[in-house]
Order: structure tokens, then sequence, then C-alpha cells
């Protein structure tokens, strides 16, 4: 046991000690450098990336006398120097030579430099020799004003779009014999392939489950159907990657922005690079890579006069400055850039250079053939390069890709029904769990094959075509032809059987008909044409037409058929071409091969003609925009939403922004990023929307999947189930929106000039102030309230009463409220009351304490209805009556009258006179007693106890 441990306890020691001397190895291995960062003196790595450094190179020349195996420099802002490393290898025996290299930024030149490389001590140059391997490298320390000219931006911007050139010069025959061009870059790029590429992967194949568990989910194919049709269809999500990544085919000069974020999405293309694949296309094509100038972008071996603005030989050989030995330090003291000079030459005399052959890491490659010249992105073939695939390559790489992928859909859904067969006799699942696909499942890999290639079409026709207009290499044309045919006759052949079934074994017939242009106004004032069928609508005398033209219509000969997506028959054999689109838009799969073909032909044949090429897919793309618009073909709400707005949109605007990149436009560079990135704002959008349309695709897919349960988890989306559920019940329908419910009608107004009086308030009078009037109101009035009455009887007599006073103080002989003042009623108020009747008189109850004095008061008052009357005799009657005062009723024959004095002065005229109104006694008022003259005497307060 002891020995066992102390073993152990060696091989741990003797591991410890090799890893430390691992790490002290490579602790000697690290090399450093010193820096300035922030103000300080730093050490910093040595193989730390650089703030601008060289990628891939080309041959820019064709047929160079020199071949530069590496070339290659980097610029350290943090340390303020410039490393640089050259070479390569020449079949000349004896050739002096000048070298000149130019640094460009946006299609400006930011820096050159003409040398010898006698006077650089690159002695492997001086001359060149066969068979003797030029090699130079070194490290310059520069000063910032030497670096002025590069912006601070170039080095954090993505994608710098940046040149290094070097050209070598034959001395013998001043003439160029080597050109070599790199890229410069900073590091920073929109091209991540392993995360955003993967990210988008991972996204599509959650569209691909979400969309097959709906499709094979369930025994019901019309509710199977319904289900597949609301979750997100995969053909759209493939329709906005290709679109995004296919607009790199148009032959335009593109900024490296655009080019790099495409590459992102070259996965969906089928453009994925493989080293043994690219091998055995490269053998199965042969040496013929095609040129990549027909296409417009620039080819490596071919010559390139204008690339970086070109070159003026005689300022390289002027006699003035250069004696004919060639002496390049009187060159490098009298250039523009005598710093960077002064700084190479004392460094170059000193031998001061050190040697970065080992430990740089940041240096490109040369490209291989077939590719475009690093930096250059124009056309299809510099999209392309991104990928490292060389245009001639194209076809049978999406070709070769394409196939691996049909085979995996197949395999992946076999695989899937056996891997249920064996959970099923586990006792994993129930027997009966998705008996429907198990049963069926060779039909479900036919359709789900057909469905590939469906979704495929585009790109495939795109690279048949491609094909056939870049490389006529016989291999690959020959295959792009059998692909062409079974694409375009396979799939388009389906696609008119699926509607021939219909209309022959649906009872469908076809009639003529008439197509009228309408015109119409857009905004009311923008003016436009509209179709319309004369099956639909009539002719009508208030529109205006344009013309019109014969036209034909289909329809059900029985009007009771029903909806194409109730056919069982139909929807096993074409669901994978119908099932998507709604009930009156099932034939739009026709529609949309016929498009994507256009859209393939102008892509692929116009490559040629960029002019051509984009604004004739300009229009193509504008007009099928409109027409999706028109027809709103999906029955998803989301899928509508997705390729009838946002697709439709950034198509026709990518297509409108790239026409300005055509060469012949000669745009700015810098300007040229701008709009691209305008570009790649459009496409991200996009991009964002079907990436959250995925999730929210993937969750209504859950739901349809647990629609046989009455809970899901979590329990708060059930409410949201329902109404997702109510809403496919809906579509399904293809019916408009019922309109609201008209709002409750308004009450009539009556039209024209109206007079209504709701209220009226009585204002003061001067008459309230007259005495008289006072009087009427608190003693003459037997209507009012007795509460309200003063306390003497008339004559200045206590009256008496025969009721206890508590009574006689809550009690109301009158129609008014208690405490209401009582005001004398206007006479022109009474004008529509009965009329007066001269023989009525009131009757007096004897139970309300009437006396037979009362009769003799009753009979000499004038009565209300007296007042009352709508002739003019009967007013000026009553306006010629004597008044009688209070004091009048209940006296005698042998009294004497009382004369009432006058409140006004009377008048001359009768109508004008106002007549005296009397106040009538209501038949439930309880009148006083009268009192004569005999009855004030013998009443006495003395006695009357």
């Amino acid at each position: 046991m002891t020995l066992a441990m102390s073993t152990r306890s060696a091989w741990a020691l003797l591991l410890v000690l090799l890893s430390l001397l691992g790490s002290a190895l490579a602790a000697d291995n690290t090399r450093y450098a010193t820096a300035t960062v922030d103000g300080k003196q730093v050490s910093v790595l040595d193989n730390r990336r650089p703030s601008l450094y060289t990628g891939k190179f080309g041959d820019c020349m064709g047929g160079s006398s020199i071949n530069v195996t590496r070339f290659d420099a980097a610029y350290y802002k943090d340390n303020m120097t410039i490393l640089f490393h050259l070479g390569g290898q020449t079949a000349l025996r004896n050739e002096s030579i000048m070298m000149y290299i130019g640094v460009y930024a946006y299609g400006e030149s930011r820096f050159d430099l003409t040398f010898n490389p006698c006077s650089a001590n690159i002695y492997s140059a001086c001359p060149v020799h066969a068979g003797t391997p030029i090699e130079a490298n070194g490290v310059i320390p520069v000063s910032p004003s030497d670096v002025a000219g590069i912006p601070p931006i170039a080095l954090g911007i993505p994608d710098f779009e940046g040149e290094a050139i070097l050209r070598i010069f034959a001395n013998s025959t001043q003439s160029e014999i080597g050109c070599f061009s790199a890229i410069v870059t900073n590091g920073q790029t929109f091209a991540q392939a392993p995360a955003v590429g993967s990210v988008l992967g991972i996204f599509t194949f959650i569209a691909v489950i979400s969309s097959f568990v709906t499709a094979i989910y369930g025994d019901s194919i019309p509710v199977m159907r319904k289900h597949y049709a609301h979750s997100l269809s995969v053909l759209v999500v493939f329709s906005v990657w290709h679109h995004i990544y296919f607009s790199g085919a148009l032959s335009m000069n593109w900024p490296s922005v655009l080019v790099a974020f495409w590459s992102n999405y070259a996965w969906a293309g089928g453009m994925i690079y493989s080293e043994p694949m690219q091998n055995t296309i490269n053998n199965f094509i042969g040496s013929n890579k095609g040129n990549t100038s027909a296409v417009g972008a620039a080819g490596t071996g071919v010559q390139n006069l204008d690339l970086g603005g070109g070159y003026d030989i005689h300022k390289i050989y002027k006699r003035d400055i250069f004696p004919r030995a060639l002496n390049v330090s009187g060159l490098m003291k009298r250039s523009k850039y005598n710093r960077v000079a002064r700084h190479l030459e004392d460094l170059l005399t000193k031998r001061e250079l050190a040697d970065t052959s080992d430990g740089f890491s940041w240096y490109g490659s040369p490209v291989k053939p077939g590719l475009p010249l690093p930096g250059n992105y124009s056309g299809f073939a510099g999209t392309l390069s991104e990928q490292s695939i060389p245009a001639s390559n194209a076809f049978m790489t999406g070709f070769l890709w394409f196939l691996v992928l049909i085979v995996a859909v197949a395999f992946m859904v076999v695989a899937f029904k056996f891997t249920l067969e064996g959970l099923s006799k586990a006792k994993l699942i129930k027997n009966d769990r998705l008996a429907f696909f198990r049963t069926h499942y060779l039909g479900f890999t036919a359709l789900a094959v057909l469905r590939t290639m469906f979704i495929g079409f585009f790109m495939m026709i795109f690279l048949t075509l491609f094909q056939f207009t870049y490389l006529a290499s016989p291999g690959p044309v020959a295959v792009a032809c059998i692909v062409f045919l079974i694409m375009l006759f396979g799939l388009g052949g389906l696609a008119g059987y699926a509607c021939f079934y219909r209309i022959k074994f649906g009872n469908y017939i076809s009639e003529p008909d008439r197509l009228h242009l309408e015109k119409k106004k857009v905004m009311k004032f923008i003016p436009w044409y509209g179709f319309t069928r004369g099956s639909g609508a009539a002719r009508s005398e208030d529109k205006a037409y344009a013309g019109s033209m014969p036209w034909w219509t289909v329809r059900s000969a029985n009007e009771s058929e029903k909806s194409i997506h109730d056919d069982e028959d139909f929807t096993k054999k074409f669901g994978w071409l119908a099932s998507r689109f709604r009930r009156t838009r099932w034939w739009f799969f026709v529609v949309w091969l016929v498009y994507e073909f256009i859209r393939a032909c102008f892509l692929a044949g116009a490559s040629r003609q960029p002019m051509a090429q984009v604004f004739g897919l300009l229009v193509v793309e504008f007009l099928a925009f409109i027409g999706i618009i028109i027809l709103r073909p999906f029955e998803g709400q989301r899928l509508n939403i997705i390729v009838v707005y946002l697709l439709g949109f950034s198509k026709v605007a990518t297509v409108a922004l790239s026409a300005a990149f055509d060469t012949r436009w000669n745009l700015p560079r810098i300007p040229a990023t701008v709009i691209g990135i305008v570009i790649i704002v459009i496409q991200g959008v996009l991009t964002i929307v079907v990436l959250i349309a995925i999730i929210i695709g993937a969750i209504s897919s859950y739901m349809s999947v647990m629609r046989n349960r009455e809970e899901i988890r979590p329990k708060r989306w059930i409410p949201i189930r329902e109404r997702y559920f109510k809403h496919m019940d809906f579509k399904e329908k293809d019916i408009p929106k019922p309109p609201p419910p008209p709002p409750e009608p308004m009450p009539e107004v009556p039209k024209g000039p109206y007079f209504s009086v709701n209220s009226i308030k009585r204002m003061p009078k001067v008459e309230d102030e007259d005495a008289e009037f006072q009087h009427e109101v608190t003693g003459g009035d037997l209507n009012a309230s007795q509460a309200s009455l003063p306390g003497d009887g008339i004559g200045g007599m206590p009256a008496t009463h025969g009721r206890a006073a508590s009574i006689r103080s809550q009690m109301s002989y009158s129609s008014l409220p208690y405490g209401a003042r009582v005001h004398r009623a206007s006479w022109s108020s009474h004008d529509f009351a009965e009329h007066y009747t001269p023989g009525r008189r009131r009757a007096a109850s004897n139970s309300m304490g009437y006396t037979p004095e009362d009769g003799l008061r009753s009979a000499n008052r004038t009565p209300l209805s007296a007042l009352n009357t709508s002739t003019p005799d009967s007013i000026n009657s009553r306006s010629k009556a004597p008044a009688m005062s209070p004091m009048e009723y209940g006296q005698g024959s042998t009294a004497s009258p009382i004369t009432r004095p006058k409140s006004r002065p009377s008048t001359k005229s009768p109508i004008s006179s106002r007549p005296h109104l009397q106040t009538l006694i209501s038949e439930n008022a309880i009148p006083r007693l009268p009192q004569t003259t005999n009855a004030k005497r013998a009443v006495n307060p003395n006695t009357a106890a």
C-alpha cells in the first residue's frame, strides 16, 4: 500500500515538473516588444494583432516574371512601427529591379514608396537571379506625421476597405514585370460565419422541426392541414436567406461591408467551403477556371492596368531625379514622404532591420486560381471569394450540397419513424402515438423530398443558368443541363398537373371573361390603374375605364362545391404545394415558380449586362411586390406579413440601391460604403423579424401539437391557445371580416328653424312692491298656507279657529309647498282656461266649516273661470266690471261698499287697461268666518274665555 502511494506521488511530481518545464520553455519562446499605451512604456506580445495588416494577395498582372510567395505588411499603432516581409522567386537570370509599394484606403492613395532593393540591402534581389529565393523583411519605426494620412476610423471600422499593391519594374526595359495586390484589414468584420451563421442555422432547424411536427400530428387530414398552414413555412425562411445572399449575384462593384455581411448566409445558398470537395470539383472541371472579369470582378492572373489608379512609368524613371545608376537614396530624400524615406535609409544603412520571418502569424496567402483579386468584390465572383470558392465551382458546390440535403431529409424522416417504433416497443410512448404518420411514413418521406426541391427551386435554377453563362466546361454543363430539366420540367410539370387534377376532378369549368382596366386614384390625387373582372363586377357608368382585354375565368360548376382544403385526396397528393395558401389562392404555387424562374434568369442570364440586369430585375421585383400585396396568398397571417410586406420591400429596396454600385457611375468608395450599410440595416431588420417569427412559430406549433389536451404548460397560455384556434378557424374559411355593428341611430332632429320653451323663471316685477298687491298676497288669498297668514283677523281682531294650533301650523290648504311665497298670476296666463259660466257656483261643504254667509261671498266674487277667455269682448267686459275689495266679502246688503283705491292711473283704452284679478278660493281651503260690526263689538278679549 505504501509502495503504491509512493509510486503515485512520484508520477504526480514528475507531471508537475514537466508542466513547469513546459511553462518555462513557453515563457522563454514568448517574444515581447516595447510599446506606448496611454502614454506609458509597456511590454506587449510580439505576436499581437496589428492595427492594420495585409491579408490574401494575388497576381494583378498576369504572366509576372517574378513569382511572389509571401507579401505581407503590418502597422502597429501602439509602438508606431511597420513590419514587412517579402518572399518569392524568379526565372530571370540577371536583372536589376525597382520596387513600388502603394497603400490605398477606400479608393484613395494614402501612402506610396519607390525604392531600389540594392540600396535597401535586399541582396537577394540585387539583382535577381534564377534559382535564388528573394527574401526581405524588417521593422520600420514611423512618426505620427508619417501616418497622418490614415484616419483613426480606419482602425476600428468593420471591413476596412484597403489595398496594398506591390509593383516590380525591370531597369533594362523600364517596364512592369510583376504586380501583386493584397487586402489591408483591421481585423474587424461583419463576416462572423461561425457565430452568426451557426445561430441562423439553429433557428432554421427549429423552423423545420416546428413545421414538420404540425404536418405529421393528428389523424384528420383537414385538421392537420389547417395547423400546418399556420406554422412558419420553411419556404419563407429560405426565401429570405436566399434573397439576402444572392443579392450579391448582381454584377456590381460591391463594398466590402456588404460582401462580408452576406457571407453569414452563404450556407443557405449551398456555398459551404470544403477542401476535399473543392479539390474533387477542380479535378472534374479541369484547368479552365473562367474569366471573372466577364461577370464584373477583377480577375487574378490577368492584366489590371487601372488597379489602384494605375501608375506612371515616367515618374518612376524620371531622368532629372534618377541618374543612370538609379541611386534610390536621392529619390527617397526628394520624395514627398522624405521622413519615412530617411527612417528607412538610416535603418537600411545601419542594417538594424529585425528578422520577422518567424513568430508573425498575421499575414495572408496567395489566392487560389479562379478567385478575383483580393480587395475586389464585384459580381457573384466577388461574393463567392469570401468563402474561397471560385465562380467556376459555384454550380457543382451548390448541387452537391443540395444532394446532401435531400438525402439528409429523407434519412431523418425514415429514422424518426423507426425511432417511434423503438420507443413504442420499449413502452416509452403509447402504441397509437402518431399512428397516421407511422402508417404513411413512405408518403411523408416522398412529400418531404418534393418540398425540399420546391424550396431549392430558385437556388438550383440560378446556379444552372450561371454555369451556362460563365463557364462552358463540358462536364459541369452536362450536369447543369440535367439538373435544369429536372427542376424546371419536373417541378413545373407537377405544379401544372396539380392544377389540371383539381380542375378536371373538382368539377370546374373554364369560361370566357373580360379584364377591365379601371382608372383610379391613390391617396385621392395620384393617378392609378386597377384590373377588374367582368364576371366579378359589371361595368359601371360611374367609373372610368382605359380599356379591356379578353380573359378567362375558372369556376366550380357546382356552387356547393367544398373547399379544396377539405378534399383529402388532393391534399394527400399535392398538399406539399397548396396547403399553406388560402382557399381561393390555392394555385399561387404556380405563380411563385414562374416568379422565381424570372428572377433567376435576370440574375444569372444577364450577368454580363449589369444595367439590363439590375433595372430589369427592379421592374420584376416591383411588379411582384404589388401583385403579392393584392393577392395576399398565405393563409397564415405571419407568412403574409413576412413575404408580402417585409420581403417584398427588402427586395425592391436592395435592387434599387444596388444600381448605384455600377462601375460606370464611378461612385466614391466612402458613399458606396454608406449605401452598403443602409442595405445591411434593411436586410438585418428582415432577419430579426424572421427570427422572431420562428420563435412565435415554435410556440404556435407547440399549441397545435397540444390541441387535444385540455391543459398545457404554462397554464397562462391556455387563453392564448383558444384565441389562436379561433383565429385559425376563421382564416380557414377565407372570408372577409364581418363589418362592425352599425352605431345606434341618433334621435331625429327636426330640420329647419324651431322654437321650444323648456322652463320659465319668473323675475321680480315693479308690482311686487305695490301695497295693494302685498295686501292681496298676505291677507286676501285664501289659497295660501294658514301658517303663512298673519294672526290678526279682519279688522284687527284675532281670528277664531276651531282647530288646534299644532294642526294648523302644518296643514297646507293649497297646492304650493310649505313656506312657498304666493305671487299674483298674470292676467294673460289664464287666456286658455275654460270659459266663465255665470250660473256656476262652488258648493260649500258644511263639513269644511262653511256658513250661509259664505254663499253670499261666493256669489259676489268673480270666479277664476271668468278671467279665462279668448274673445276681446270678454276681456273688455272684465275690465269694465267693478272691483270689490276683500272687505266686501261676507257683508250684508246694508253694508256700504268700500271704494278700492287705484293702483295705477286708468287709461282711456279698455284694451290697455289692466283688469283687476281676483284670487280664487280653493275647494279644499277653510274660509274665515265673516266679521260684522256687531260681531266686532260682541267679541271682547276679556269675555272670550
